[in-house]
Formats: C-alpha cells, structure tokens, sequence
C-alpha cells in the first residue's frame, strides 16, 4: 500500500468519526431566564406609559386651546382640525401601550409557565395537569390554526354573542422578542374561571385540542389570565441554533 492510499483512508476514517461524533447540543434559554425577560418587558413597557399618558393630556389641551381659537377666528378651522388627528395620534399610541402591557402580562404567565413545565414529567396524551396557576391538558388530537380557528370562533359567537377575543393569533413581536415559537398557537384574553373560560375549555377536551389555562403568573392573582390554544410555546431557534 502506497503512502497515499494510507492518507486516503486514514482521511476517510476521520471523516466517519466526525459524522458518528455526538454534536454538542445549542443551549436553550432557561426557563427563568424568560420569565425574567418578560418581567423586564413589562417594566419597560409601564416606564413608557406615563409618558404616553402625558401626550394625551397635552394634545387635548391644544385641541381645546385651537377649537376656540377657531370658534373666535384667530386661527384657521384646519388647525383645529390638525390638533384633532394629533390628539387621535395620542390616543392610539397610549391605547397600544395599554394593549402591549396586557400582552406582556400573559407573556409573564407563559414563562412562568414554561419554568413550571419543565420541571414536571412529560405529559401523555389525553393528561391533565392543574396547578394553582394553570390547567395544562395534553390532547391527543393534532391540530392547526386554519382547522380548529374558525369552528371556535363560530361557537365562541354563537354561545356568548359577541367575537371570541383573541389576544394573539400565532406569531407576535411579543413573542419575536422573547423567543418564543407561537406560530400554531392562539390566545384567547378569558379567565379560565369565567363562564365563557369554562364554555371554552370544555369544547377544546371535548375535540382533543391541547391548552394551557392560565390563571396568572401568581396564585390569587389574574394578571396575565388567558387560555392560550395549543402545546406550550417552545423556545423559537435563533439563526445561532
């Protein structure tokens, strides 16, 4: 056998000892470490709002200082009328605001969630796990967004009136920022507790859909209650992973 041939093969023997080598799995985020992150969300987000509050005020009072301007002719109506959609500007913004905190707190729910998840056993299918925060049942049933999405939402009107309120419908920046994988996932802003909350979890059993009922990231309190529609939201892969 000639040098080369020996250099051949011994190059092919490292080569399949690299592909059987185990790979070095990519850490995921610690549980804790997401429900920190969604904790300091929220701080930002309740530092923004008095700023966002205090816009409001100021646009209503140009608005009432312009609307008599105009009432005694020293300004032009369309300067009222600009004073006006920067008021509604405003009031979007803080509107917003109030609906990102909202997101962020069932946000809060979730990663304490995942930090409690990952300290249980595997859930089988068919298994329901209760807590004094959340309800967790593993169905057996597979399902999608475009499946399940539109009966709910026909019973959800049907038996209560009025349109089922979702509070995130698959991916969310909300969840873009904290690295969770909500793309088949739908919430729904009820109490687990509440008539409609019930109403929703018993048809979900019912079907086979698998949900996390969230009674809040603390026992006693609410903030952040929602049902949240599907398995619990994984770690999203960064482009690293």
């Amino acid at each position: 056998m000639t040098a080369m041939s020996r250099w051949r093969i011994a190059c092919a023997l490292a080569l399949v000892a690299l592909a059987l080598a185990p790979r070095a799995a990519t850490p995921a985020a610690i549980p804790s470490e997401l429900a920190e992150a969604a904790r300091e969300y929220r701080a930002s987000l309740a530092d923004l709002l008095p700023f966002r509050e205090a816009a409001v005020t100021r646009a209503r009072e140009a608005l009432a200082t312009r609307r008599q301007l105009a009432d005694q002719g020293l300004i032009a109506r369309r300067d009222a009328e600009a004073a006006e959609e920067a008021l509604a500007v405003a009031e979007a913004a803080l509107a917003a605001t109030h609906d990102d905190i909202e997101q962020a707190e069932r946000m809060m729910a979730e990663a304490a969630a995942a930090a409690l998840l990952a300290s249980l056993p595997p859930a089988k299918p068919g298994a329901v796990t209760v807590t004094p925060t959340l309800t967790r049942f593993h169905g057996p049933r597979e399902w999608s967004l475009g499946q399940v999405a539109a009966t709910l939402e026909r019973f959800f009107a049907e038996t209560f009136h009025r349109a089922l309120p979702v509070s995130a419908f698959g991916q969310t920046p909300a969840h873009d920022r904290l690295g969770f994988d909500h793309r088949n996932a739908l919430d729904v802003a009820v109490h687990p507790d509440s008539p409609e909350g019930q109403a929703l979890v018993s048809w979900l059993r019912a079907r086979g859909v698998s949900f996390l009922a969230f009674r809040g990231p603390i026992a006693g309190e609410a903030t952040g209650a929602h049902v949240h529609i599907g398995e619990p939201s994984p770690r999203r892969a960064s482009r690293a992973d």
